[in-house]
């Protein structure tokens, strides 16, 4: 398994960032994170000032939310729908479309049942509950699932 320091990832999304509005050719995993930055143009000017914000801190206390947890959160969604994994949530996607949601805000929604997720599990001491995950997707509906970003 890859797990990339803070730093590797923050470096990856500038360079993404970077690469694309040279014209540089994206590749693999860049061509699936550039989709995503492009549709969180708030982040831009965050990612056009690599020296003022690779190593700032984004902390609840101050109610900021890390932007690179937030895009490291949908390139794992990305990774799990391609795969199916756990098994289900392609359909899940595919449900909440189905319901209206536009794309970007049923991810979002799985976003969030992934954060709470993963907070859970570091909480506990425990391992990811693909259960809950996916049970906490299903209970998402538009009604519930609006306004995120």
């Amino acid at each position: 398994m890859f797990t990339p320091s803070r730093d590797e990832v923050r470096r990856f999304f500038f360079d993404t960032w970077t690469k694309y509005v040279s014209g540089r050719p994206l590749e693999g995993l860049e061509q699936v994170a550039i989709s995503i930055l492009l549709d969180h143009p708030e982040y831009r000017p965050m990612l056009e000032d690599p020296a003022r914000f690779a190593d700032r801190d984004w902390t609840p206390e101050t109610g900021e939310s890390n932007p690179f947890l937030h895009l490291s959160l949908h390139l794992a969604i990305e990774e799990q729908l391609s795969i199916d994994q756990p098994p289900g949530i392609r359909a899940e996607l595919d449900r909440m479309l189905a319901q209206g949601l536009s794309a970007h805000d049923a991810r979002h929604a799985i976003l969030e049942c992934l954060g709470e997720m993963l907070w859970e599990a570091q909480r506990l001491g425990t391992a990811p509950d693909g259960e809950r995950y996916l049970a906490c997707i299903r209970g998402r509906t538009p009604r519930h699932a609006r306004g995120g970003s």
